[in-house]
């Protein structure tokens, strides 16, 4: 044991504890409680004669509260057995060492859950690197079956849980995104998301952003969630340096974590110097996650430090065609008569929720639509139903936004197609209110899977539309059987101009006559003459 204690070097022996004579204990007065208010005074006339200084928490009267701790899952408890066995450690060599697949991690996965056939999904940068892998898993878990899913992902709603349980798999392992679909939600298989993390050349970032950037100023970092460790490792050494480092976060996200449909609002107030952001550092490759900060962000200046190359880069984008060319699919669809919903398939980038809300909306203008399931969406495909006028994707937002202008009819976003249905407020005019404020005119939303953003609309939601929808449509239907026209008129989606709703015989048919005189009462006003049917 006095072995193991000096080879740790975790203090003194009990023996040299015990030895001597014990030291005197200082005498110090017993302190009482004193109360809240006097407390309050108390620190109020220490911070007084600190020249005009707030106390310290212990001096203040808050009460402070200790922060409950999360106990650690077991789950990601690895045993020491499979961390440290050299055959493991060995095939693992064989993997870029900068990258972390957690091998270890998702071989105790395997194990305790007794998984069978094991589906890999990853992104086609890293299909170099299944084969390595699915053979690594099989040699460690005996009885395994691996199967490596081929099909494009271009992110983290395309996490592929149905068609992983459709082929008998028992376990989704999926690399190189977040959690932005919670494993509560695939609950018909068990999955595991590896982030793969991402080591770079620290230092030369340090260094190359101390060169090219003022000490003092404000820099949000932003990334990948692959260089979301280097970014939060990172901003301590860069304050200390004397700059301002602000990551930030749109929930449910990771800190600092954007994607290419989900950005953070940046406060950026003129004559607010502390809440202004000087610019924006993206860490990472390539240009389509940046573009959504950019885009969500149009006055702050953006960066990006490309980890690859070594790169950093001054980042321009052209707000003035994307707002020009959606405002135009905007006015093209105020005219369509007959509209198009697409619900993506391509694992889970189709919420169909988000799609029975624009069903709603749709059907309480009278528009006829039709539904279309695709994995993949082409300008050549859509062409061939010429008679859909307007089409909307409940799929990938940034689809529209890059690639609207190749498509024949306007393909609108989901927010798009609720501002042209008066669900939604329009960036045209007065703004959408974002998570730090309310947005200037002129600058569009990219907070698709934010905490309440319509990638992430759920079954209460359309409940609540349908059934406000539902009633809506009843006092309409009443009121043109009453005469009550005022009350009966909508708005054409082709013009502007008003037109009576349309009512089925067999809907007269099915109504009592005490029944209408009841819903009559609801939408009429005191100027009103109500028709008396009893």
């Amino acid at each position: 044991m006095e072995e193991d204690r000096a080879a740790t070097d975790i203090g003194p022996t009990v023996s040299a504890e015990l030895n001597g004579d014990p030291e005197p204990v200082e005498k110090k007065p017993k302190r009482r409680f004193i109360g809240r208010k006097a407390a309050e005074a108390k620190a109020a006339a220490k911070a007084e004669q600190n020249g005009g200084d707030a106390a310290n928490l212990e001096d203040s009267g808050a009460i402070q509260v200790a922060p409950k701790r999360r106990p650690a899952r077991a789950l990601n408890n690895v045993p020491e057995e499979i961390l440290n066995d050299p055959v493991i450690n060995e095939a693992i060599a064989l993997l870029p060492r900068n990258y972390n697949f957690e091998i270890h991690k998702t071989i105790h996965r395997i194990r305790t859950s007794g998984a069978t056939k094991i589906a890999l999904q990853m992104p086609e940068g890293l299909l170099l690197f299944a084969t390595t892998i699915s053979d690594i898993l099989t040699a460690f878990c005996p009885g395994t079956e691996t199967l490596i899913m081929g099909d494009v992902t271009y992110g983290a709603c395309c996490v592929d849980d149905f068609t992983a349980r459709a082929l008998g798999c028992d376990l989704l392992v999926h690399y190189a995104h977040s959690c932005l679909i919670p494993v509560n939600v695939t609950g018909g298989i068990k999955t595991l998301y590896v982030f793969v993390d991402i080591q770079i050349d620290v230092e030369h970032l340090l260094a190359t952003i101390e060169r090219n950037f003022r000490a003092g100023s404000t820099i949000a970092m932003v990334g990948t969630i692959q260089f979301n460790a280097t970014l939060h490792g990172t901003a301590p050494q860069l304050r200390e340096a004397g700059y301002n480092v602000l990551i930030p976060q749109i929930t449910p996200l990771s800190k600092g974590e954007i994607l290419g449909c989900t950005s953070p609002h940046l406060p950026n107030k003129d004559g607010e110097a502390e809440k202004k952001v000087d610019c924006i550092l993206y860490l990472g490759d390539g240009r389509f996650h940046l573009e959504s900060a950019m885009i969500h962000n149009p006055s702050i200046p953006a960066y990006r430090y490309d980890p690859y190359s070594r790169r950093l880069t001054h980042e321009i984008y052209d707000h003035g065609t994307l707002l020009a060319d959606r405002g135009k699919a905007l006015q093209q669809a105020r005219k369509a008569k007959k509209w198009g919903l697409i619900l993506g398939s391509l694992g889970r980038q189709g919420n169909p929720h988000t799609l029975q809300l624009t069903e709603a909306h749709l059907r309480d203008h009278g528009i006829p639509f039709i539904n279309l399931l695709l994995s993949e969406i082409f300008p050549g495909k859509l062409a061939m139903m010429e008679e859909v006028e307007c089409w909307v994707q409940v799929a990938c937002p940034r689809l529209s936004i890059d690639w609207g202008y190749a498509f024949p009819r306007p393909l609108l976003t989901p927010y798009e197609a609720l501002v042209v249905l008066g669900g939604r407020e329009s960036w045209e005019g007065k703004g959408v209110k974002g998570g730090s404020g309310e947005l200037g005119a002129g600058t569009y939303p990219m907070d698709y899977y934010s905490k309440d953003g319509l990638g992430r609309v759920k079954a209460e939601d359309v409940a609540g539309r349908k059934s406000s929808f539902e009633a809506e449509s009843r006092r309409r239907r009443t009121a043109k059987i009453c005469g009550l026209y005022p009350f009966a008129m909508r708005a054409n989606a082709t013009d502007g101009a008003s037109a009576p709703d349309e009512l089925a015989l067999s809907e007269v048919a099915s109504m009592s006559s005490s029944e209408v005189l009841l819903e009559t009462k609801t939408v009429g006003n005191d100027d009103t003459n109500y028709y008396d049917m009893n």
